[in-house]
């Protein structure tokens, strides 16, 4: 009987347990939605320079929302300015010295196939639909795009654009020019659906705290970026981050060390233009904290609080996480003590 009674207790332990830690938000039922990605960039490396002018308008023709947007914002031109178009397009697609020829030959080969990508964007975006029904007539159009190596994700009214050839691997030679060595960590193809739709995130689910602490952002941030973990949840926690293994690893190390230096800073209170950037930019490292911290630390610290906020709040929902504004409430809930 004893054994019993202790094997019972266990498995209600157990239980409680995975309910805390292993949260499942999805229904195995959900609706699909399909985000059909306009092949932009194949329409663009297939103008020809002997027939540049008809090209030109069929591109028109066939993208009317696109085209202009793309000769405005990627080729600096004036939409109607035809005859500067086809002057500068084939310099645009031929130019060695800049390596665009040579960028736009792997990016064809690279981006042959996109039903991966096409998959992953699915599914997260099912799922966003599935939480906000709301959502579903207002989805944007998708674009794959050659950007000059200009843009990486790319927001106009009702559209959003892919820069493919910001996607051609962290060990592109070409990338030595335009980026710094940090950066290349998620110029690779796949990790196109967690910055398409990490970036959906931000421009859909506004920050909406009263204040503008470095708490404040960092709860923010962290909660998009646990949405974004729970979206793609096949993914490890580095590559929603988009750090490498070993960098994710060095802050799981430290974490309690960077807690406490945090707090010992009192830097959680500030709203110092540069304390938030230190803390939440891109950068090489985190400065705030150490030379050995991966940068964007802060966002990291404030999705390791709202996991913890969730595992002690079993009946929060997604939706109510991300319309609560109260970041102060957040804190003192998650019990987040690493």
């Amino acid at each position: 009987m004893k054994t019993k009674r202790y094997l019972c207790l266990i498995m209600c332990l157990l239980s409680l347990v995975s309910c805390h830690k292993g949260r499942t938000y999805w229904a195995h039922d959900i609706p699909a939605v399909s985000m059909e990605i306009e092949r932009f960039d194949n329409a663009i490396l297939n103008v020809h320079e002997a027939t540049i002018a008809q090209d030109i308008s069929v591109l028109y023709d066939e993208y009317p929302v696109f085209m202009p947007v793309w000769v405005e914002e990627i080729l600096g031109i004036p939409s109607y300015d035809t005859a500067c178009l086809i002057r500068q397009l084939p310099l645009f697609l031929n130019d060695t010295v800049y390596g665009f020829k040579q960028t736009n030959a792997r990016e064809k080969e690279l981006f042959e196939n996109i039903s991966d990508i096409q998959k992953s964007i699915d599914k997260a975006f099912s799922r966003i639909v599935w939480l906000y029904p709301e959502l579903k007539d207002e989805l944007p159009a998708l674009y794959l795009f050659i950007s000059g190596f200009n843009a990486s994700v790319y927001f106009g009214d009702d559209l959003i654009g892919i820069g493919a050839d910001m996607y051609l691997g962290s060990d592109y030679e070409y990338y030595n020019r335009v980026v710094y060595e940090y950066q290349k960590q998620t110029m690779r193809k796949e990790c196109i659906p967690v910055d398409l739709v990490s970036a959906y995130l931000f421009h859909t689910i506004p920050f909406t705290s009263a204040k503008s602490r470095l708490l404040d952002q960092m709860i923010y941030r962290g909660k998009v970026m646990y949405l974004t973990a729970q979206l793609f949840d096949d993914l490890p926690g580095y590559e929603v981050m988009g750090w490498t293994k070993e960098q994710w690893k060095w802050c799981e190390r430290y974490e309690k060390e960077i807690w406490h230096l945090v707090m010992d800073k009192r830097d959680l209170f500030k709203t110092e233009s540069l304390v938030l950037t230190g803390y939440l930019n891109d950068a090489p490292f985190t400065s705030e904290v150490s030379q050995d911290a991966p940068g964007r630390l802060g966002i990291w610290l404030g999705w390791r609080i709202v996991e913890s906020y969730m595992e002690h709040n079993p009946t929060v929902t997604l939706q109510e996480l991300m319309a609560e504004g109260d970041a102060q409430k957040i804190l003192g809930q998650s019990y987040y003590k690493p």
